[in-house]
């Protein structure tokens, strides 16, 4: 047998000893057992068991005004769902909250009013300080990391997936908060996930820092935080929100 044959055959028999090894082991060698995932009953149209409802539809119990941060919200109340009291200023949740899955539905009013940025205009501010936003983008021309599903200023939506004035519409958003090491210094950025009626229009983005209206976005150590509405003005409306801490 010659050179190239002998590392040839070599080679071979170098290849074959994982497959060899492989077939010798038994299949419940790679099974895992523990631990079990716990069970969580979901549900059509109500939140998972393991969730914490955070607007069941008749009161606003788990809010408070962002003014003081411990007085009531003065939101309205009315068939199930809540609307932005026009000065009333922004609303947050009495918890707050570092990972987690977040639901909530909105709705812009039927009656169009405005343009860009004035019609239908709200948010949803992660940790208080990370805004998804929450505007009329149906028909309605604005800045693209401006409309409905932006990270407000950051990054712009996949695609506009927004319904008509008047109609219900959901975000599915799935937070991971910034973390910082003990002398305030960012380790890793904060991402997020954002399903819009269905369609997927953020997918695992990183954020840049919070966020800012007037120059660009930038990190500054915090801890947990609220989710908060906010009041632009506008009357929009919300109804079924939860959330899942991860």
């Amino acid at each position: 047998m010659d050179t190239k044959s002998v590392i040839s055959a070599g080679a071979v028999a170098l290849l074959t000893l994982p497959v060899l090894a492989q077939t010798k082991m038994k299949p419940e060698e790679t099974e895992v057992w523990e631990p079990e995932p716990r069970v969580v009953t979901t549900y059509p149209d109500k939140a998972p068991s393991d969730a914490i409802v955070l607007f069941d539809g008749s009161s606003l119990d788990q809010w408070v005004s962002r003014k003081d941060g411990s007085s009531p919200a003065e939101w309205e109340v009315a068939d199930g769902a809540f609307t932005v009291a026009r000065g009333k200023g922004d609303i947050q949740t009495k918890q707050e909250f570092t990972d987690y899955q977040l639901h909530l539905e909105w709705r812009t009013p039927t009656k169009i009013e405005g343009e860009g940025q004035g019609r239908g205009n709200s948010g949803v501010f992660m940790q208080g300080l990370y805004e998804v936003q929450v505007l009329d983008s149906y028909n309605n021309r604005t800045y693209s990391n401006g409309q409905a599903a932006s990270i407000y200023k950051q990054r712009i939506p996949l695609v506009n997936a927004t319904k008509p004035p008047g109609e219900w519409q959901t975000y599915d958003i799935v937070w991971t908060a910034p973390r910082f090491n003990a002398d305030g210094i960012l380790i890793s950025k904060a991402r997020i996930t954002v399903i819009h009626n269905g369609v997927l229009v953020q997918n695992n983005v990183e954020l840049d820092g919070a966020t800012e209206y007037i120059g660009n976005p930038k990190y500054k150590a915090h801890g947990p935080g609220p989710i908060i509405l906010q009041d632009h003005g506008n009357p929009v409306s919300f109804r079924n929100i939860w959330i899942r801490p991860l």
